[in-house]
């Protein structure tokens, strides 16, 4: 390996220790945690500094992502296919239920958000794009973990299951019982799983080869949001989970009347 291509792929290394769990750290938490001297982290991160990869509080001495990543993220938002495609259905179905809607995707262990509709009413989730949450612990995580294959499942739940609420699922066990009826009835429910007073209903957008490439949910106040109407709710999130599947298999058909 070049020793500028060393360069890049520490720089990476240093850019993704931050987390959601760890969104601030000092110049020492870096280094310790990408295992190199202190010299070059404080190198690189000048770089990162000078073109706003990261950005230093000068006060309190912490770093964290800076506004350049922002930037590439709404750039790569307003170009993903899935987002534009999903868009007027995600809206529609915020207009049927009133609740926060959003179009997640795996990445790694974690979903992410991709899009987020708010709900009209006045108490509502805070939820915004780019967001990321365990997979294992959500219900969009586990709708599209319930159409993975099961080695994948397995390498994804050995990373952990911290127990965020006191319903969290604890074990393997009983989060592949509970994905082989999310595959049975087509979505999944997640009842103050990971955040308590939060529910959600969620269904995969599946690709042709049965693949599940993201999730639409509906999440809001538990109260509200109870079981039994995300039950009630489940079928039309499935239903707009296909037509979106559907809209993105028609876009990807050639024009028939192009020239060969």
């Amino acid at each position: 390996m070049s020793e500028s291509i060393r360069a890049v792929d520490r720089a990476l290394d240093i850019l993704l220790c931050f987390t959601n769990q760890t969104p601030q750290l000092t110049m020492t938490q870096i280094a310790e945690q990408v295992g190199m001297n202190k010299s070059t982290v404080h190198r690189l991160l000048g770089t990162l500094e000078r073109r706003r990869f990261v950005q230093r509080n000068p006060t309190t001495g912490y770093y964290q992502l800076g506004i350049r990543l922002l930037q590439m993220a709404y750039l790569t938002l307003g170009h993903n296919d899935i987002r534009r495609y999903a868009s007027p259905f995600l809206r529609r179905l915020c207009e049927q239920h009133r609740e926060t809607i959003t179009l997640s995707t795996l990445d790694d262990a974690d979903v992410v958000f991709l899009d987020v509709i708010e709900s009209p009413q006045r108490v509502k989730l805070a939820a915004s794009t780019g967001q990321r949450m365990p997979a294992f612990s959500t219900a969009a995580g586990k709708a599209i973990l319930a159409f993975l294959p099961n080695v994948t499942v397995i390498r994804i739940l050995e990373r952990g299951m911290p127990q965020f609420t006191q319903y969290t699922i604890r074990t393997k066990e009983e989060l592949l019982n509970n994905l082989e009826s999310i595959r049975e009835q087509g979505f999944s429910i997640s009842v103050q799983e990971y955040e308590d007073g939060i529910n959600a209903v969620a269904a995969p957008v599946l690709n042709a080869e049965n693949y599940p490439i993201a999730a639409v949910t509906v999440a809001g106040p538990a109260y509200r949001l109870t079981r039994e109407q995300m039950l009630e709710i489940g079928p039309s999130v499935r239903e707009i989970s296909r037509l979106i599947a559907q809209e993105l298999e028609l876009a990807s058909e050639p024009d028939a009347n192009a020239e060969a």
